[in-house]
């Protein structure tokens, strides 16, 4: 089946000659656009950008979990012993598929009354659910909660994937989806205000699972709360131009790329309290390399604007525990590393990259419009500035060492002089490298590659700024990374972020800067 759309969304963005193969709305397996499946790519283009209103309630001050209307006006009960002729209204009358009770929620209109899908314990086929999960658009007083048993995130099963579009206001929790057979657990594209809490998605393992386990693009205002997210042969979770929103409390594992990492202009993100472990390319990383066709105005310069990432605890990572990639105000602070960058270095802040994956019309477009890009296969040229890399802690005990040095940092950015990328910009422009502690082999140098050689960040100021000294932790096989105190140890201040030269007009986020706290890394 072949489909066109054109809409003007919720929030508000204009999506042209949307057309494509077997997902709506998705690129079905390209880079940036999709998710899973087979099928060809379709070119989207954000033409008249998010309107201000929309854009200056995005984000928040702080990460705290949202708050989630208990009671309803219009539930509908599903069981696997229900049966889809009844009603829905009581567990005795439930509907026998989420597929049904789905259907009975308005398309396409903004709904008046909140719909709760209440679904008893048991384990639901693919057959049961939506093949599409499109068009719903809740709203703040009348929003779609999608909820297993309450705080029991493993009585029901959904052996199915949950690929949604253009939904507004919908919550997803207490519940597990394990496809069958293994692949991608959650995608959300064109969705604004989204909520998953207490959920195990589980995409299978690292060799033979998602490729994206969870994926959220061009979407807003997008919470991650206390879920088990792993198993992808890329990463476990993957968001490209999400603005507005948090990781919390997740654990996130065992991914052949990355961990997680917010890219293609995602903006005021919060990342806290999460563990990422298992993972081959990295942990977490703000920014990375995004398709120019897949970016949304204004955030059309920088891979990743206005994130903190702060009290993480990153293991067991092949590359870098924790990355900046082309970041403008980027905040990296608090955070425990541990067997992290045994293949290159502990932590890295480089240039990001940006291409054009097939939609050149579109690209030129954004380059039209002021955007950082190119129209053919581009290259890693994205600047950085702002960015925050302060009172961390690094532990690679012996046989985990890295091997290149403690920091990766890029310098100058020679990027193509028709990509709009300002001449003389820099990876590490306003870079900020102190209060960190390394216990990872005290002869490795402060920093590998050709940046910190001026400006805020010099090679001599990095060794005076951070420690290299052995550091014992409490508990470390049983989870507890508390680091028994270190001598010689100072704090760096964490300042607020300046976005007085953000580009293209990206509004500010008036974030409240994270405590320094009394030790080094996650405590």
């Amino acid at each position: 089946m072949r489909r066109c759309l054109a809409r003007l969304l919720v929030t508000p963005v204009l999506l042209l000659a949307a057309c494509g193969g077997e997902q709506p709305g998705g690129t079905a397996g390209g880079d940036d656009g999709g998710g899973g499946g087979g099928g060809e790519q379709i070119a989207r283009v954000a033409t008249t950008g998010r309107d201000q209103s929309v854009v200056a309630a995005l984000g928040a001050e702080r990460a705290e979990r949202v708050e989630i209307t208990a009671d309803l006006p219009v539930v509908l009960h599903v069981s696997t012993d229900g049966d889809d002729g009844q009603d829905g209204a009581t567990a005795a009358t439930a509907l026998r598929t989420i597929d049904e009770a789905w259907r009975r929620i308005p398309s396409g209109t903004a709904l008046e009354q909140g719909v709760r899908i209440q679904i008893a314990a048991g384990r639901y086929d693919a057959s049961d659910l939506p093949n599409y999960w499109e068009s719903r658009y809740g709203t703040a007083d009348a929003p779609i909660v999608l909820a297993g048993e309450p705080g029991d995130r493993g009585a029901v099963e959904l052996s199915g994937g949950l690929n949604v579009f253009d939904t507004s206001h919908l919550t997803v929790m207490d519940l597990t989806v394990r496809p069958e057979p293994a692949g991608d657990a959650f995608h959300c594209e064109l969705c604004d205000h989204l909520v998953l809490r207490n959920l195990v998605l589980d995409g299978g393992s690292r060799d033979e699972g998602a490729q994206e386990t969870l994926k959220v693009n061009q979407s807003t205002n997008v919470f991650v709360e206390d879920s088990d997210i792993g198993g992808a042969t890329d990463n476990a979770i993957d968001l490209v131009a999400v603005q507005g929103g948090h990781l919390l409390g997740n654990t996130v594992h065992d991914a052949q790329d990355w961990c997680a990492y917010a890219k293609g202009g995602s903006a005021y993100l919060w990342v806290e309290g999460n563990t990422f472990s298992r993972c081959g390319t990295g942990g977490f990383t703000a920014g990375q390399g995004t398709g120019f066709e897949f970016m949304t105005a204004p955030w059309l310069t920088y891979e990743a604007m206005g994130v903190v990432v702060y009290r993480n605890v990153v293991s067991d990572t092949e590359g870098a525990g924790l990355g900046v990639n082309g970041g403008y105000n980027v905040l990296l602070a608090h955070n425990t590393l541990v067997r992290v960058g045994t293949r290159s270095h502990a932590i890295e802040v480089v240039a990001g990259m940006r291409s054009c994956d097939g939609d050149r019309a579109g690209c030129q477009e954004r380059l039209d419009a002021g955007g950082w890009g190119a129209t053919d296969e581009g290259g890693q040229w994205i600047p950085g500035r702002h960015v925050w890399i302060l009172n961390n802690l690094v532990v690679n005990p012996s046989g985990h060492t890295s091997p290149y040095g403690q920091v990766a940092v890029s310098g100058a950015v020679d990027a193509p002089a028709d990509s709009n990328v300002p001449s003389g910009t820099a990876a590490d422009a306003e870079l900020h490298i102190a209060g960190n502690v390394f216990d990872n082999g005290r002869d490795l140098p402060w920093v590998d590659g050709n940046g910190c050689r001026s400006g805020s960040c010099t090679l001599d100021a990095v060794a005076a700024s951070n420690l290299a000294t052995a550091v014992r932790l409490a508990d470390p096989e049983r989870g507890d990374y508390t680091p028994e105190e270190v001598a010689g140890w100072s704090p760096a201040t964490i300042e607020a972020f300046d976005w007085s030269d953000a580009p293209l007009g990206a509004p500010a986020w008036d974030v409240t800067p994270p405590e320094a706290g009394m030790r080094p890394g996650a405590v």
